[in-house]
């Protein structure tokens, strides 16, 4: 019976991912899907003997990951040249006329600004994905593409044993705006594009983070030896109807007046899609007229890219305003006349920090050209020198904060400025508590920005630990409020108090400690004390905090008004520390026992088996010895490590005789347990899982970074 339920519900959850991502047409509420997808969920955490990798909930992500293999490409992913006029399009369509001196049928498609991916589909199963890398090979990250649900799993209809897909992994602009919105909120970088964002992201190593990240992809250009049809374009229809998403932008063309017609008409309608393109694509529709035509040492003879022209627009600059974070990082804003852009009036530019500033040589009064960076983030490019005249005076960066007035501070190898007042600078107080009680933080109701700046203009708010003495009747005498305002406000703030460990400590709003960072910690020192106390050691030991990290916290904690914070913040029944529930012993059977973690896992994090260790009466130590119990390996375990536990003749255990030796019977319920809690909050990953701010991803990272060809 629990078989053919989960058959049953994975057939029914494919067909609603191919509705929703798909045909763009969903025919069940998105409360409606994660209860299905939470039942499959846990039917197969308790009957693992099902397991399919196909299977609706492989899509939702794992937290473990083996890093990425080098794979090599069965067929090479070549650039393609790019054109950027007509004329040179004219160009390439008399190069192969002249060279197949025969009709001819082009096909255009949407060049969609994103990160390449090759996709093996054997016997209709998704084998492996790859991203370009060289060309010649490139990384396996089929986990985390496993998590793109318009990728399919499973194909549907007739198709070869074997082929190979080709397509672009894209960010759509909403979850780009959503993650850089969280960015700023967290004072990290922003990406400059969704490029840039798709291409770190599809190459993160943990696909749980991936699949909170809602990448899309459109498939593009198929390979094999066995194809459908003898045409490009047949063979996307086929692709379509095996349950790929094949972009509605594609036409077949038979002359080169069709083909301008589509470039000019999606140079402006493509402002109007969800995701980026940057230009159009051309090839030749015939694959025997294709392979006549071949290849240069470079790229295909039978296709081209055109690239749209970046939208510029000149505009005169007014003045310069600053913003001031909850961290106190210091953005210039250029105020500019109104002008339109890429659809959009743009009358703001950020400026970034001085370097790009001073880089500018910007005066008040010059006529600046504004881009949009990616076509989302306005940015002044370059100064009209020609039309300087009569301009006011050189843009300077300031040396006082503009809210507190306090001396503006540069740390060593940062760009930013920094107001250090954080005690009496009003934005960097409201900016925390804003983050405090935030939906990811303490999840208080009723307290958003313009609530808590109206409680701290009547100082009925000066700090997070006030959150917790305000009373209903000051709260409902306010203007805007009233009695069941504020009684909400404060049945919400009382209902806070059972927020765990590792979200108070994000919460805090230590600099660089996103969630997954708090969690690790809250983990690893158990409670407030612990983690208070730590030295700089003890805490770049814990997985995945830095030096950088770990002086934060340090910092953090030293300051003598959060310690202050801190004890007002125990004394309104704050979650201090990891609850016993998590901390209770499971067994003694690692009792005495000195346990070195190495490599990376498959069934369990590095934390996890920490905490199991712990759990089982082991001791955790960072370094091998002669006191050593014995090193749980995984993958890639270190060699140093690996070398000395040899020569000192430490005992070596893989995944599977740990489990065994802590009691299977002890641990098998907490297993699926585990399994299914973690695949649960998974579900909604917007909810559950953000990129940590130790986990930051550098602009242009990933496999088409430096990369300036197009890729087919």
């Amino acid at each position: 019976m629990s078989k053919e339920k989960i058959e049953q519900l994975r057939k029914e959850l494919d067909q609603h991912n191919y509705d929703y991502y798909v045909l763009s047409s969903p025919t069940i509420s998105d409360v409606e899907f994660d209860a299905k997808l939470r039942e499959l969920q846990a039917l197969e955490a308790l009957h693992p003997e099902f397991f399919d990798p196909a299977s609706p909930t492989q899509r939702v992500g794992s937290d473990i990951s083996d890093g990425f293999t080098q794979v090599a490409h069965v067929y090479p992913m070549l650039s393609l040249g790019n054109t950027y006029s007509e004329g040179e399009v004219t160009e390439f369509y008399e190069r192969v006329r002249k060279a197949l001196n025969e009709d001819f049928e082009l096909v255009c498609e949407l060049k969609y600004d994103g990160t390449s991916i090759s996709l093996t589909y054997e016997n209709g199963l998704l084998l492996r994905a790859v991203t370009r890398g060289d060309g010649e090979k490139g990384d396996d990250v089929t986990a985390n593409v496993k998590t793109i649900r318009s990728i399919p799993l499973r194909l549907r209809g007739q198709f070869p044993a074997l082929f190979e897909i080709r397509g672009e992994i894209l960010m759509p602009w909403a979850v780009f705006d959503d993650l850089n919105r969280e960015r700023e909120a967290q004072e990290e970088q922003l990406f400059a594009n969704p490029r840039n964002a798709a291409s770190g992201t599809l190459k993160l190593q943990n696909p749980a983070i991936v699949a909170s990240r809602k990448l899309d992809a459109y498939l593009y250009y198929m390979l094999g030896e066995q194809l459908p049809t003898g045409t490009h374009s047949g063979n996307l229809n086929a692709a379509r109807e095996w349950g790929f998403k094949i972009s509605d932008a594609t036409k077949v063309c038979k002359t080169l007046n069709e083909v301008f017609g589509f470039i000019r008409y999606w140079d402006t309608e493509r402002k109007n899609l969800p995701v980026a393109t940057d230009g159009i694509v051309i090839k030749v529709n015939s694959l025997n007229q294709q392979k006549n035509l071949g290849y240069t040492a470079k790229s295909p003879r039978w296709a081209i890219a055109y690239k749209f022209q970046a939208e510029q627009a000149l505009t005169r600059l007014n003045s310069v305003s600053y913003q001031v974070g909850r961290t106190g990082a210091v953005t210039p804003v250029a105020n500019l006349d109104p002008v339109q852009l890429s659809g959009t009036t743009v009358k703001r530019a950020s400026l970034h920090n001085a370097d790009i500033i001073e880089s500018l040589d910007l005066h008040i009064g010059d006529m600046v050209f504004v881009e949009k960076g990616g076509e989302i983030i306005p940015k002044i490019t370059a100064v009209d020198l020609s039309a300087r005249v009569l301009i006011g005076d050189k843009v300077k960066f300031l040396k006082n904060c503009p809210e507190c007035g306090a001396t503006l501070v540069r740390i060593e190898g940062e760009a930013a400025h920094y107001c250090p007042n954080d005690e009496a600078c009003p934005p960097q107080i409201k900016g925390k508590m804003e983050h405090f009680v935030s939906r990811k933080a303490m999840n208080i109701d009723g307290l958003g920005s313009e609530t808590i700046a109206l409680l701290y203009e009547n100082n009925l708010l000066q700090n997070i630990a006030d959150i917790y003495e305000l009373k209903v009747p000051d709260l409902a005498r306010l203007e805007r409020l009233g009695n069941k305002s504020a009684q909400n406000i404060k049945t919400s703030v009382e209902k806070s108090k059972e927020v765990p460990f590792e979200r108070v400590i994000f919460a805090l709003g230590i600099r660089f400690v996103g969630e997954t960072v708090a969690k690790k910690l809250a983990f690893a020192f158990k409670n407030i004390e612990a983690l208070e106390n730590a030295t700089f050691e003890e805490l770049v030991a814990v997985d995945e905090i830095g030096e950088r990290i770990a002086k934060s916290v340090q910092a953090y904690f030293s300051d003598k008004n959060h310690v202050e914070l801190l004890t007002r913040l125990k004394a309104s029944g704050l979650q201090m520390s990891v609850t016993e529930d998590k901390m209770k012993p499971a067994g003694d059977s690692l009792s005495g026992l000195s346990v070195v973690i190495s490599g990376t896992f498959l069934y369990h994090s590095r934390d996890e088996y920490k905490a199991m260790i712990e759990q089982h009466g082991g001791k955790n130590v960072g370094s091998v010895s002669a006191k050593t119990s014995f090193i749980l390996a995984g993958a890639n375990m270190g060699p140093e490590k690996l070398k000395k536990a040899e020569s000192l003749g430490v005992r070596i255990l893989n995944e599977e005789e740990f489990l065994a030796m802590i009691k299977p019977e002890e641990i098998k319920e907490s297993e699926v347990e585990h399994q299914t809690e973690e695949q649960t909050l998974r579900v909604g990953d917007d909810e559950a899982l953000r990129l940590g701010d130790g986990e930051k991803i550098k602009d242009g990272e990933g496999d088409s970074a430096g990369f300036t060809g197009t890729l087919f």
